[in-house]
């Protein structure tokens, strides 16, 4: 008989034995269904199925006649250009020679099948034997015939017809690998096809090369991710299948950083098309966007089932393949030391097999492990792009209440481009970057195996009316959402998008239910149905695990409240950082900072706690079921079903059964301890997607975004002309939830109301004002216009018309600048035309200003203009404006920032000039007298909220009365010399200098490993009161202790099993062994939970006394420091390295420490068995220590590269949060969302090459382990011989070892990665600080006694280097004088006032009641001087905690100095809504006008009552009224030993003065009394009045005749 059959067996599943019956070809009776059933037809099958298939794909791309697929040219081409073409279009060379390669193989295949059908001795004529011998012939044919076609047709057809080509090779080599090879492993079987002789091999090894090597190893084409949008190809996405799955294309990047000292983000591979913002919002925009999506769904529906299915279907695939690999190393123990206990017995499976399995388990564990880790770091970098678009996207549709919502009350007279500037860039530190992967591989696999499974908120926060609306309310009530939105925004951008994770959800439904069920069902056949006996258990138990969960979830959702405050405060003190250094506020501001920080430390020790819990409990729950598993990293374990198995059962406990199903409870351990781990990080993400979500759907947005908007229009048709601008029959409020059927203004709602009772147009092609007191409305009825407010309308003809075919461009009162340079603020990314370009420089009156820059126009601004001074800013944003097409200007009070003259060229030049000529222009101003001649219209605001009277100015001053007294003042000798107006030369051009405009240095970068230095900052500070040595002691032992016990309980497992051996079973102590094991568990578990608990407390104490640390050094750094680093490198420091401390780094601080132990303990177990392994294990030691070594030197520079690629995303994104009216007036938000697309792609560049380096470490050491284990398993199996228990402890110490030490290695690198946060921390603790406070500084306890003030050759310049800002300055200012300092723009004014307080650096010496500056504390000298800068800063909090932040004084007290400053006086009109001390004040106090912060300021330096006040231009921003009732209280209520120095560029503030200072260039040129320097015909104050437009006043107030 032909036929043969043979029966391989062997035992894969506790004593069930597996036959496998292979058939070969029976020639000479070949029938029935035993033909169909021969494998040598599988291959023939698989040809025609793919030619089926094929053919439908053709007919489904319907190829066309015109469309050429091939390659061939009809042309007269040259045959090197068509060569060079033919092999572009392949790929290149390589690729080329890899199919040509595969083309040839086919063909010999092919020849060979048809020697073998001739050679062949079969009988002939049969059909089933035909059949079987041409099956193999006609399968290769087919595949050349694909082969021809792969190196024929164009893409995308032969992408197609490689993946056929692909599975018709694939099949028969397969075929071919059972029949001939798998026999070779047994002592049974023969190769079915062995009578070909040495052909068969041949033909195996070519049927390798074309189905297995050349798929593998040959580059793949690039495909773009859009192809109307193709991108240049990356080497990730062209590189072969084998480089991918192993990482090898990074090793040019390792390579490279390994002969580097740093490599730059530049020099990282591009990243590919598909992970680009753009295409990543193309492609999910229509699934998560609110306002393409239409309905509200959750963000975690969108993602995973709309956005990611085909990635999250890889993934699910990838992670189930993982966990069927996890077995193989199991199964391989168990039969090797079934082997060795049978002594010599023959084996039907070679043993060399079992070893190959033990190899193989882990390698191809660790290739599904990054193939799913691919997909998973690929996912996690695409949401963090994809969200922080949307959110960026979605703030560009907000409408910024000011902090006005119904529990939150508002001042409503807010100004846009507020001065907070909240960037936070905090990082969920525990389950941040890698936190996921860490807790698939928190363990070494102990058999071998892979376990591894801004300006606050927008300017239009800032931009009300200017009426107050604000009243008293207690604080308690202010609602959080209110109150931290925005630190709320910023943390959604950065802790809420680093905490989604999309394959926790996967682990915990596909991966751990999978792993965990096919281990149990591994012991069941391997122990019997007493495996399932704890079960049972696992179900009732876990009851506790969930209780723990929900409270876990409460606690995160605390902590997320919690950071959202602190870093709403971080925020607020990065932006006021100038006002808490002028007013030495540095601790007050440290403390508060500190309070907001303990609060969050509570939270997350109360979830650390919590998890400690919940790990306690689970090394509790190994004593009573089979689930068993390790807490954190494996600490022990217990087998109830061992009781039940050998008392009642009475079965042996072999060691092939112990250690095999030692090896299996690992996978289970480590399940269900991953599953506990991922909890915490699975809510983490919940929470955060709900809060995205939210977010998403219930911020409230513009009118034009919301439903409302439309059904108003829609109901409401009134007829208008097109191009009309204003508004009739409305109301509008800061929210939406203000409206109300009964909105009256003046009513006692707390938000503020501007109502257009009747109807306003303004007057195209001409000069609009807007006049009225401060607070009355002027800058609410632009922001009506622009569509910024909520839309309420009054009666059916109601309408709101603004139109923007033709532009708008927008002029806040706070000028809003980016942080670039002068030029690229001015052209704002419009077209580049010279001439109109110096145009707008020279009637700007911006020339003068860039002379005094080395760099021209090229010089940087700085963080919110910090270079330039108000009056620069505000030229900035009016030449920005000037310079855009724009036909609509709308211009915020542009003058008050100006001096005298200045404003007189801006009128003259610019607002008369060509570019103005014949657009609109609706200007609000206080400076009536000087614009009004330029207006042919004039709206008039009321104090209420109210249009008071628009048409001619005679109308408005008719029906205003105080601005009829103003402009009565004003317009006494408008009249003047435009001669004397000569502000500055008229050049045709602005020529751009020599010189480096360059303000923000660039982040500096370490280089090299992270220094001992920076972790000493963590490990000393861990320390409690005991000092470090108890500390570490106690830690250090109570750790030895755990890992020591793991050792333990395997050797009472080893001892247990060696009982059999020599014992009969019915004598074997079973009792005192379990007893034993019980005992060792126990220790284990309580001397983890008292070491990581202490660890806990150890580590958050770090974390306090380094954000400590870090507070006081950013608050103690000089000012010139602050001016060159942006806020969001500070807020970095701040917050996301302070996150990755309090979380990531602390855990894998204690992962490396806990592996460290098991390294040791688990290597001296190996020895004391088998001592030959020193040599070994210590070159595997060097190796993992070299490998890690390259591998940092890539992954540190790259990790260093991200930190710093994460700034500048968040600082443009808090960049336009606060400009978003100036944006969305501009129609510009389609160039930020590209500006942040650009900046997103960077980060996610460095991202990706991030994780990319993570894996490629981690599968060379993952290799390393498991040619350890199978080196030695052959060793121990043909080598040295000893009994089967002690081969099973050794085998699991020694398997245990390997991997750990390449873990330890890998912790080590990961650790050190992590502390790049400390590293920067420590950079930032070593800044440029100002002196500190010393005994010897403390100035008496009298001082100041009075405000006598000296100062003697006094210079001062910003830095060391730099030019000198003010030079030899001498003058002596008696105690109680009045001293008024005037100069021009650039005159030093603002700089004088800075050296008087220490600010910058000085040279000379001041004297401040008869003690020298220089040597007092800065903090005392501060405090005892105060200063109102021209754009005042306010806190969070309510009025009275601004005024008087100490609680040093009444409410008398402070309700006197808002009397004095004018509060009163600029409410008189108001019986309701007035601000109170109880008043809130949002952060920078957005929610209130420049000229009411103006006013409290005031109020907030006369109650600090010092000897020496400072008003830098205080009252720039307040109309000339109030500004006469201040100026007044000035003069009659301040003590008569009270010194006051005066800049203003209103020359009637200053004119009754007693002395007047005058700076030009930093010198100071006069000093005397006004009456003095007035009678002087050469006196540059003379000039000054001279060319003001009231001189005559002017020289009435200083008792000069005119």
């Amino acid at each position: 008989m032909a036929r043969s059959t043979v029966f391989a067996s062997f035992d894969v599943f506790g004593d069930t034995h597996v036959q496998v019956v292979m058939n070969s070809v029976d020639l000479s009776n070949f029938g029935g269904h035993t033909l169909w059933s021969n494998t040598l037809l599988l291959p023939l099958f698989a040809s025609v199925a793919s030619l089926v298939v094929l053919s439908g794909q053709t007919i489904h791309k319907r190829l066309r006649p015109s469309k050429q697929t091939y390659l061939h040219s009809q042309n007269r081409e040259s045959a090197g250009t068509r060569l060079k073409a033919w092999l572009n279009a392949l790929g290149g060379v390589e690729t080329a020679l890899y199919q040509l390669t595969r083309l040839l193989a086919s063909f010999a295949l092919l020849g060979l099948s048809l020697h073998s059908v001739v050679l062949s001795t079969a009988d002939r004529g049969k059909l089933d034997t035909e059949i079987v011998e041409w099956s193999l012939p006609i399968t290769y044919l087919y595949a050349s015939i694909l082969s021809l076609l792969t190196v024929l047709v164009r893409q995308p057809y032969r992408q197609t017809v490689i993946s056929h080509l692909v599975l018709v090779l694939l099949v028969p080599w397969l075929v071919f690998v059972y029949r001939d090879v798998w026999p070779l492993c047994t002592n049974t079987e023969i190769p079915l096809d062995g009578a070909q002789g040495a052909l068969l091999w041949v033909h195996i090894i070519i049927l390798t090369v074309a189905a297995v090597i050349v798929p593998l190893f040959s580059p793949r084409p690039y495909i773009p991710a859009d192809p109307e949008d193709p991108f240049e190809p990356s080497e990730e996405q062209t590189t072969s299948w084998f480089s991918l799955a192993t990482y090898s294309f990074c090793d040019r990047v390792i390579l490279k950083a390994f002969r580097a000292p740093h490599i730059k983000l530049e020099e990282l591979p591009k990243l590919n098309d598909i992970d680009a913002t753009r295409i990543l919002v193309k492609q999910a925009y229509p699934h998560v966007d609110p306002l393409l999506l239409g309905k509200r769904r959750h963000l975690a529906i969108s993602l995973v089932v709309k956005v990611f299915p085909l990635q999250n279907a890889m993934y699910v695939l990838l992670v189930v393949l993982n966990a069927v690999t996890n077995l193989f190393a199991p199964i391989a123990v168990k039969n090797l030391l079934e082997y060795l206990e049978g002594g010599n017995k023959t084996p039907e499976v070679r043993p060399w097999v079992w070893i190959i399995l033990l190899f193989c388990g882990p390698f191809f564990g660790t290739l599904t492990f990054n193939g799913y880790m691919y997909i998973a770091k690929r996912f996690l970098v695409q949401v963090q792009a994809l969200l922080t678009q949307l959110i960026f996207d979605h703030s560009l549709r907000i409408r910024v209440k000011a902090e006005t919502s119904e529990s939150a009350p508002s001042a409503a007279a807010v100004t846009p481009e507020a001065s907070v500037d909240p960037v936070n860039v905090s990082n969920q530190g525990a389950t941040s970057d890698e936190a996921e992967e860490e807790a698939q591989e928190s363990t070494p696999r102990e058999s071998g195996g892979n376990d591894e499974s801004s300006n606050s908120g927008t300017e239009a926060s800032s931009s009300s009316s200017k009426g107050i609306s604000a009243s008293a309310q207690d604080k308690d009530t202010t609602t959080d959402k209110s109150k931290n939105l925005i630190g709320k925004i910023n943390n959604l951008m950065t802790t809420d998008v680093d905490a989604v994770y999309g394959e926790t959800w996967m682990n915990l439904v596909f991966f751990i239910p999978t792993q965990i069920g096919l281990s149990v069902y591994y012991l069941y056949y391997l122990l019997g149905w007493s495996a399932l006996v704890g079960c049972g258990a696992t179900a009732v138990l876990t009851v506790v695990p969930i209780y723990i969960s929900k409270l876990m979830q409460r606690s995160i959702k605390e902590k997320m409240s919690k950071s959202d405050a602190r870093v709403q405060v971080v925020a607020e003190a990065m932006n006021v950082i100038r006002m808490v250094k002028l007013f030495g506020w540095e601790q007050k501001m440290s403390d508060r900072l500190a309070e907001k920080r303990e609060e969050e430390l509570k939270a997350v020790r109360k979830t650390r706690l919590l998890d400690l819990a919940n790990l306690t409990f689970a090394c509790v729950r190994q004593l009573f079921d089979n689930d068993a598993y390790l807490h954190e990293l494996q600490y022990g374990g217990t087998y109830h079903h061992d009781l039940w198995d050998t008392l009642v059962m009475k079965q042996q406990l072999s060691a092939s059964r112990i250690f095999a199903s030692v090896t299996v409870f690992t996978k289970i351990q480590n399940g269900v301890h991953t599953f506990f781990n991922l909890i915490p990080a699975l809510l983490r993400t919940k929470v955060a997607l709900d809060r995205l979500t939210d977010f998403l759907y219930e911020t409230e947005l513009l009118d034009q975004y919301t439903e409302q908007r439309s059904s108003i229009q829609a109901s409401a048709a009134p007829t208008v002309d097109p191009s009309a601008i204003g508004i009739r029959q409305a109301s509008f409020t800061w929210t939406a939830d203000s409206t109300s059927q009964n909105i009256t203004p003046g009513s006692g709602r707390r938000n503020f109301v501007l109502r257009v009772e009747d109807e306003v147009f303004f007057k195209r092609g001409c000069i609009n004002l807007i006049v009225g007191q401060t607070g009355s409305g002027k800058t609410s009825l632009l922001m009506a216009l622009l569509g910024e407010m909520h839309y309420i309308p009054s009666g059916p003809d109601s309408i709101v018309s603004l139109p923007r075919e033709n532009g708008v461009a927008y002029h806040a009162q706070e000028s809003w600048v980016l942080n670039a340079t002068i030029k690229d603020n001015i052209l704002f990314r419009s077209p580049f035309d010279e001439a109109r370009y110096n145009a707008v420089l020279e009637q700007c009156a911006l020339l003068p200003d860039l002379e005094q820059f080395d760099a021209g126009d090229e010089t940087e601004v700085g963080e919110r203009g910090i270079t330039l001074s108000g009056g620069q800013k505000a030229r900035v944003t009016l030449a920005r404006a000037v310079y855009s097409s724009a036909e609509i200007l709308l211009l915020d009070d542009v003058l008050a920032a100006l001096d005298v003259h200045t404003a007189r060229w801006i009128i003259d030049k610019c607002f008369k000039g060509s570019l103005i000529q014949g657009r609109t222009v609706i200007l609000v101003t206080h400076n009536i007298a000087m614009a009004s001649p330029l207006a042919e219209f004039v709206v008039s605001m009321g104090p209420d909220g109210r249009i008071l009277s628009q048409g001619t100015l005679s109308n408005a001053l008719a029906k205003d009365k105080t601005l009829s007294a103003e402009l009565a003042q004003e317009q006494k000798a408008i009249e003047k010399d435009d001669e004397k107006l000569k502000v500055a030369p008229e050049p045709a051009q602005a020529k751009p200098k020599d010189g480096k405009g360059k303000l923000i240095v660039e982040e500096e970068v370490a280089l090299g490993h992270v220094t001992w230095h920076a972790l000493k900052l963590f490990l000393v500070n861990m320390q409690g009161k005991s000092g470090p040595f108890v500390f570490w002691f106690v830690f250090l032992l109570f750790a030895f202790i755990c890992r020591a016990n793991q050792v333990v309980d395997n050797w009472v497992l080893a001892m247990w099993a060696n009982e059999y051996e020599y014992r009969d079973p019915a004598e074997v102590p079973v009792v005192y062994y379990l007893l034993l094991y019980c005992l060792v568990l126990w220790i284990t578990v309580v001397t983890f939970a008292f070491d990581y608990g202490y660890y806990i407390l150890g580590s958050l104490r770090a974390s306090r006394i380094i954000h400590k640390q870090l507070v006081d050094s950013v608050l103690g750094s000089t000012l010139r420091w602050l001016d060159r680093t942006p806020i969001s490198r500070v807020l970095t420091r701040c917050t996301q390295d302070i996150q990755t401390i309090d979380g990531a780094f602390q855990l894998n601080l204690y992962m490396f420490i806990d592996i460290t132990f098991m390294v040791f303990t688990k290597f001296f177990a190996v020895i004391f068995i088998s001592p030959v392994f020193i040599v070994p294990g210590a070159f595997l030691v060097v190796i993992g220590v070299l490998l890690g070594n390259v591998y940092m030197k890539g992954q540190l520079p790259v990790q260093r590269e991200a930190s710093n690629a994460r700034a500048p995303v968040l600082g443009h994104i808090s960049s336009t949060l606060g400009g978003l009216v100036s944006i969305r007036a501009y129609g510009a938000q389609e160039s930020f969302r590209q500006e942040a697309q650009t900046r997103i792609d960077r980060y996610s560049r460095a991202e990706r090459t991030y994780w990319h380096l993570s894996r490629w470490i981690g599968f060379r050491m993952d290799l390393l382990a498991a040619l350890f284990a199978a080196a030695l398993a052959t060793y121990m199996t043909y080598g040295h011989r000893n009994t089967a228990s002690a081969t099973g402890f050794s085998l699991n110490m020694a398997v245990s070892f390997s991997g750990a030490i390449l873990w330890w290695v890998r912790w080590f690198n990961i650790v050190e990665t992590r502390g790049n946060s400390l590293e920067r921390i420590q950079q930032y603790l070593e800044i440029e600080h100002e002196p500190k406070p010393t005994a010897r500084g403390i100035p008496p306890a009298y001082w100041p006694a009075s405000g006598d003030l000296r100062v003697e050759q006094l210079s001062a310049r910003y830095s060391e280097d730099g030019p000198k800002v003010l030079q030899d300055i001498t003058f002596h200012v008696k105690s109680g004088e009045r001293v008024g300092i005037v100069g021009r723009t650039g005159s030093g004014k603002s700089s004088l006032t800075l050296a008087l307080l220490r600010c910058i650096l000085t040279e000379g010496a001041v004297y401040y009641d008869r003690i020298e500056t220089s040597t007092i504390n800065l903090d005392a000298l501060r405090s005892n001087i105060t200063i109102i800068p021209q754009i005042p800063e306010l806190l969070s909090g309510t009025l009275r905690h601004n005024l008087d932040p100490l609680g040093e004084h009444d409410d008398a007290v402070l309700n006197a100095a808002l009397r004095s400053a004018g509060l009163f006086s600029l409410q008189k009109n108001q019986k309701e809504n007035r601000i109170t001390l109880d008043t809130e004040i949002a952060g920078g106090g957005s929610n209130l006008s420049v000229g009411q912060r103006q006013v409290l300021a005031l109020a907030r330096a006369l109650v600090r009552q010092s000897k020496l006040l400072i008003l830098d231009e205080a009252t720039s921003a307040i109309d000339y009224e109030t500004d006469a009732v201040i100026q007044k209280s000035l003069r009659s209520e301040l003590g008569k030993d009270v010194t006051l120095l005066t800049i203003a560029h209103r020359l009637q503030t200053i004119m009754d003065s007693d002395k007047i200072l005058v700076l030009d260039s930093g010198r100071l040129v006069e000093f005397d009394k006004p009456s003095v320097l007035l009678k002087n015909e050469k006196s540059l104050l003379r000039a000054l009045v001279e060319e003001s437009g009231d001189k005559e006043a002017l020289y009435a107030m200083a008792n000069v005749s005119f």
